[in-house]
């Protein structure tokens, strides 16, 4: 990896950026389909947080 003119190497890589962007907008996803389904707000965050965690090492699995 290389580092930027200013010398410090990046927060994150992009790998590590595009997975977690990804695992994001799965959550988002599942958790409004689950609140417009007609579950409580509660639980409909709790889908989605629960779908964003269990894409995450399947999405790092899957982007290389």
């Amino acid at each position: 990896m290389t580092t930027p003119p200013g010398g410090e190497p990046p927060f994150l890589s992009l790998h590590t950026a595009v997975v977690l962007l990804c695992a994001l907008l799965a959550g988002a996803v599942t958790g409004g389909l689950t609140f417009l389904g007609g579950t409580g707000a509660a639980l409909s965050v709790l889908g989605g947080l629960t779908a964003a965690g269990v894409s995450v090492p399947v999405l790092r699995g899957l982007i290389r």
